[in-house]
């Protein structure tokens, strides 16, 4: 591709003579863009920049992947700016409200925040990295350093190292003497599960506010002590997409200020400046919203920021160079873009210093006094407090701030459960989050029950309520009210163990008591639940409680009062099996819990990021062992080798075949797990489950007049067919092992329109009836088909057993809500 690299020759000719500062060039021993460099490299590289040029530049590491690689982020300014960058960085924290030592500063230099590569084989970021800290470091071009007088860049070489040396080692053993361009080329066609992903399968683009990976949780810790005015994240997209930058496409959610909006456009008129003189074709306004609030966009943007994305061609088919639908794209090419892109970025920040931090000091100044949104403050009730415990680690690493409710006060608000309003009496374990906050846009935009949707083609989920995302009962309130700042610290259920107990109860009530059950199987306990509610020594036990009997035991007690202890877990003991009403623990209705042998299907044709996320629930939160097996060794299965085989969302043609190896071994007495398009596939294999037939099908309609269709249309047409993320209440069978811990309700996020015949033989566990939808977007041709349906079933097979989830119980690993149900599932259900 022949280009005119005005903005990008021009700086690099003036910084041909820099000092003794290594080019990556020179360090790296080959022309940037000829090669892809590993992380290692980049590591050494910026240290070399630090050692080089202590005076401009400061390298930190923030932490380390799953697979070990440091995480680092480099503070790059003028020497005068370096010396003071402390002070800098408090008066950051100064004009988002988070430090009140003394007044902000507006006319200091305004923080940029350039984070690259957070989708590892969209891996020219990393490179452009290299370059753009050499040429802020090492150069004498005046209208650089004049830039970095009002401005200090942070830049982050790569936040996903583990998934870009994926795909970086894999295209590297791929290449010859030459690349090949041509699409059909091994090189263009990378394997499963792809280099986008984190070590475990997360796209950590989807992470930011949610946090349940070690790279984002440790990257938001260190976000929050800088609180950048403006953040870029830069990615790739496909081969033939022109450069996409700011302004973001509708929606945009109504947090997001006249300000952000305005500001972004500014920027985008600059950057347009020099892809115009170079010829280069972008486009803005289209595709990548700013309403889902977990992308490296959106999060900054509801922390004050004026968050952006940047978007280029190359993506995981363009190697080094590949040829497109008009000329041939280099990786020489992709780095020129987002060079340009990062150095504008700076240029229009540092000329709009004052007027940035001005915006962005009245940003939490309006959040703090007026509070944000329609609904003021949060009321989460404290009947579950191991579930509220959940939501508040997810808080505290957003650095939201909360506190407790005085007893006693009476107040109306929406109500999740019944999606209407209600009067409330305040308890003081309820726990009150307020709008009127330096978070308070984040918090609004986290907890607001239904978010406003400007715009019905959008790029991701549409709901994602808090209280339905964790399961709890709670109100959205229109006032302020009073808080209770005293931490109410949960009190342990441990206690000593004693000489004459017959037995310990546990109660199993959330997702903490499964992570617990897990842990007794793993050191050996025998553990049983009661199928049924029970009352001994006056006390009301629940069905589904965990029963540990001295006797069989006996070894282990100290064992399990260690981990009561370390789970902050109820626990109750009893001297006897004889109860004042229910079943005795000698009864057919207290079952015992058999440790299992569980293993996944994994592979080409199964979604990665859904079998990241079973992957992670079992190595990383229950701690339980997890076997991952390749689909060709299914025919090998035996009773006892696995006891639990996970079919996650993909495509299986076994599922689907009339008879085979994987019946017998269910009939046999093995359990399937299955997951989304899984489930869909059994539905035509005779497993015994059966898709409801949509009520608007073709052989429905009474005419085709639907079928008259506008082109201009076509693409909120085809929105209309879609459920791209909505919230569904489910009614549970709580009576059923697989709802154990649960009430009559559960919130379910579809991402599908499926649902499936009611089971005549086997368990409707939990089923949508009419008028489902509480949150989100459903188009008008699909949400008729979403009613009246099973969505969770449980099926005997033989001596063996089937579980059906619909849908994804545990998506990217935040729904909360629905992992001790898919622990039930494992442990429970037989």
């Amino acid at each position: 591709m022949r280009l005119t690299f005005t903005l990008f020759l021009f700086f690099c000719s003036h910084f041909s003579n820099a000092q003794s500062i290594k080019s990556p060039d020179s360090f790296l021993g080959y022309k940037l863009g000829s090669y892809y460099t590993e992380h290692y490299k980049v590591f050494n590289y910026f240290n070399s920049l630090a050692n080089e040029a202590s005076d401009k530049i400061i390298v930190k590491k923030y932490g380390e992947t799953n697979e070990r690689k440091s995480l680092i982020y480099a503070i790059i300014s003028t020497p005068e700016n370096i010396k003071n960058i402390e002070e800098i960085r408090k008066n950051s924290m100064r004009l988002s409200g988070e430090l009140s030592d003394k007044p902000a500063v507006l006319n200091m230099p305004t923080i940029v925040w350039l984070s690259y590569n957070v989708h590892g084989n969209e891996a020219s970021s990393t490179e452009t990295a290299l370059k753009v800290a050499y040429e802020l470091v090492g150069g004498k071009n005046e209208n650089i350093n004049n830039w970095l007088k009002n401005t200090v860049v942070i830049i982050d070489p790569c936040l996903n190292p583990d998934g870009r040396d994926r795909y970086v080692h894999w295209f590297n053993g791929q290449l010859g003497a030459k690349s090949q361009p041509t699409l059909m080329a091994r090189e263009h066609d990378e394997p499963w599960p792809s280099g986008r992903f984190n070590h475990y399968y997360f796209d950590l683009n989807r992470d930011w506010a949610w946090q349940t990976q070690v790279e984002t949780q440790q990257r938001i810790k260190i976000y929050n002590e800088w609180m950048p005015t403006i953040h870029c994240d830069f990615h790739e997209q496909y081969i033939n997409n022109p450069y996409y930058f700011a302004p973001a496409a509708e929606p945009f959610h109504e947090a997001i200020t006249p300000f952000q909006r305005s500001f972004q456009n500014e920027i985008g008129k600059n950057h347009a400046k020099y892809f115009d003189q170079n010829g280069w074709l972008y486009f803005t306004r289209e595709i990548f919203d700013l309403f889902y609030p977990s992308y490296g966009d959106t999060y900054p943007t509801f922390n004050g920021s004026v968050g952006m994305t940047y978007e280029q061609a190359g993506h995981t088919q363009s190697g080094l160079s590949v040829v497109t639908n008009e000329d041939t794209l280099t990786l020489y090419d992709r780095i020129a873009h987002h060079f340009t892109t990062s150095i504008s970025t700076i240029e229009v920040a540092a000329q709009n210093a004052e007027k940035i931090n001005t915006s962005f000091k009245k940003y939490f100044e309006d959040q703090t006094t007026n509070g944000s949104g329609i609904y003021k403050s949060y009321i989460l009730s404290g009947s579950n407090k191991h579930k509220l415990n959940e939501l508040i680690m997810l808080l505290d690493k957003n650095q939201i701030k909360y506190g407790y409710a005085k007893e006693g006060i009476s107040i109306k608000g929406f109500n999740y459960i019944d999606s209407k309003e209600k009067s409330y009496k305040t308890s003081n374990s309820d726990l009150v989050i307020s709008t009127y906050q330096p978070k308070g846009a984040l918090v609004n935009v986290l907890f607001e029950p239904n978010s406003k949707l400007a715009d019905s083609v959008t790029y991701d989920i549409t709901a994602w309520s808090l209280p339905y995302v964790y399961g709890l009962d709670a109100y959205a309130v229109k006032e302020k009210i009073a808080i209770d700042n005293l931490s109410k610290a949960n009190s342990t259920g441990f206690v000593n163990p004693s000489t004459n107990s017959y037995a310990y109860l546990l109660a199993y009530k959330s997702f903490n008591d499964s992570k617990l059950l897990a842990s007794l199987l793993n050191v050996g306990i025998k553990v049983r639940y009661a199928e049924s509610p029970f009352t001994i020594a006056g006390k009301n036990f629940d069905r589904g409680t965990l029963i540990v009997l001295k006797h069989g035991n006996e070894e282990k007690i100290n064992a399990m009062m260690e981990l009561v202890k370390n789970f902050n877990a109820d626990v109750t003991p009893v001297p006897t099996g004889f109860m004042e009403s229910g079943f005795d623990f000698g009864s057919e209705k207290i079952h015992l819990i058999k440790k299992k042998n569980i293993a996944i299907v994994v592979g080409e044709n199964t979604s990665a990021t859904a079998v990241g996320e079973v992957w992670h629930l079992f190595d990383k939160e229950l701690s339980y062992a997890l076997t991952l097996i390749n689909p060709n060794e299914i025919s090998n299965l035996k009773n006892g080798d696995v006891d639990v085989l996970i079919f996650v969302d993909g495509e299986y043609k076994m599922l689907s075949d009339k008879e085979s190896s994987l019946k017998n071994w269910v009939r046999d007495g093995g359990k399937i797990i299955a997951l989304e398009n899984a489930v869909k596939q059994m539905s035509t294999g005779e497993w015994g489950i059966k898709m409801k037939k949509d009520p608007e099908s073709a052989e429905n309609k009474e005419s085709n007049y639907s079928d008259l269709k506008r082109y201009e249309l076509r693409e909120r047409d085809n929105v209309s067919f879609n459920t791209p993320g909505a919230i569904y209440k489910v009614e549970l069978d709580d009576s059923h092992p697989l709802a154990f811990g649960y009430n009559s309700n559960y919130f379910s996020l579809k991402m599908n329109n499926v649902v499936y015949e009611f089971l005549k033989e086997g368990w409707n566990v939990g089923v949508i009836k009419k008028d489902g939808l509480v949150a989100g977007y459903v188009g008008k041709n699909t949400k008729p088909s979403i009613k009246d349906g099973t969505v969770f079933g449980v099926q005997s097979f033989g001596k063996g057993t089937v579980v059906y989830f619909a849908d994804d119980i545990i998506f990217r690993s935040f729904w909360q809500n629905g992992k001790q149900m898919f622990a039930n599932a494992v442990f429970l259900v037989d």
